[in-house]
């Protein structure tokens, strides 16, 4: 991950160096311990279904393959960050499917 600048927007001092805040990347932990909560969603978008995909624990690289991975078996768009994955289109039952498959325990949110 990037390194992180403090605010200091100037400094008289010629010996100042900048300090840096690290960034910690979430450790991902085995899929069999993950508990993935599958959920269709139309808020604020205009009336269109989306299947969501909450509760990952694990890098954001980890998640971004888990989202391409299930984006490309359903034939649909979507995006993977801050730990949810949104499919556009209601997959609801083969994300469940496919994630079962990879050793996920899921929960079915909703109707």
């Amino acid at each position: 991950m990037a390194k992180k600048k403090k605010n200091i927007v100037y400094s008289t001092n010629p010996n100042y160096n900048y300090e840096y805040d690290e960034e910690q990347e979430q450790e991902s932990i085995p899929n069999n311990q993950q508990t993935l909560r599958v959920l269709l969603d139309k808020k604020q978008r205009k009336g269109k279904v989306v299947t969501l995909i909450e509760g990952f624990k694990g890098s954001s690289d980890d998640l971004k393959e888990l989202g391409k991975k299930l984006k490309t078996k359903c034939g649909g768009g979507g995006s993977a960050k801050d730990g949810e994955i949104l499919i556009q289109g209601d997959h609801r039952d083969k994300i469940m499917d496919m994630l079962k498959a990879d050793g996920y325990k899921v929960k079915r949110v909703g109707g």
